[in-house]
């Protein structure tokens, strides 16, 4: 019987240890622009607080349907189209934080002949070149490049070479030799090892602007303020610029 209350002893000890009182796990839905930076950031945010992030990362369109649909969170790292309806259907509160901003590009081939994206004009001369082009239907990068295929004029000559997904990492399809040209923000893009990323002309850049906000329903908002405070501390502004993204909004 000794033996087997030292050996439940010691089990309490370890778990105390893994979990320090008042520990909180927080559920984060973010967008997957900031996937790359997060990734990073979690295992420090973790080992430094004792709090654990239950993470989920989809487009921040597919990430409002789950919201709408009563999907349970404490933070949601979103983009601005998505945020307003949020707030006015008292499922995301008011007050929400910049975090950080990233602008569109495309990936090719790591060993691929070099491109040119100077100006709009070479640009569309790319994009009508390419055997195959890969985007997302859902994330914000991929609703604007449509927007973008329509103002160039090449709209269904692109569409018609296409390989779309909701969510994910379109530069996969560049890596596996399915697509010459992908389309999405910077840092997804260079999430994908064996491609070569460029930025959009400045001229028909775009950038995503991520803000962070808190459940209504959340249990522990001063938990939640924290989080969004440690994402703007100087060791995750680092993290933010090392992966093409420029803090605040």
């Amino acid at each position: 019987m000794n033996r087997i209350l030292a050996a439940l002893a010691g089990l309490f000890a370890l778990l105390s240890l893994a979990a320090p009182a008042g520990a909180a796990t927080l559920v984060v839905l973010s967008s997957t622009g900031m996937q790359a930076a997060l990734t990073e950031l979690q295992p420090v945010y973790e080992k430094r607080t004792g709090n654990k992030l239950a993470m989920t990362y989809l487009t921040t369109n597919m990430l409002k349907d789950k919201i709408d649909q009563g999907a349970g969170f404490d933070v949601a790292i979103l983009l601005p189209p998505v945020i307003d309806p949020l707030i006015q259907a008292g499922k995301l509160e008011p007050h929400m934080v910049p975090l950080a901003k990233s602008g569109l590009g495309i990936a090719v081939k790591a060993d691929a002949p070099a491109i040119d994206l100077s100006t709009p004009e070479a640009f569309k001369a790319a994009l009508i070149a390419a055997k195959g082009v890969a985007y997302t239907t859902t994330g914000q990068s991929g609703l604007y490049f449509v927007k973008l295929l329509d103002q160039f004029g090449i709209s269904d000559q692109v569409k018609a070479k296409s390989i779309t997904i909701a969510t994910g990492f379109t530069a996969e399809f560049v890596a596996k030799g399915q697509a010459d040209i992908a389309v999405q923000n910077l840092p997804e893009l260079k999430s994908v090892p064996g491609v070569r990323v460029v930025p959009f002309p400045e001229a028909v850049q775009n950038y995503l602007k991520f803000q962070g906000g808190i459940s209504p329903a959340s249990k522990h908002k001063k938990t939640d303020a924290a989080f969004l405070k440690f994402l703007a501390s100087p060791e995750a502004v680092k993290v933010l610029k090392a992966k093409d993204m420029e803090p605040g909004n």
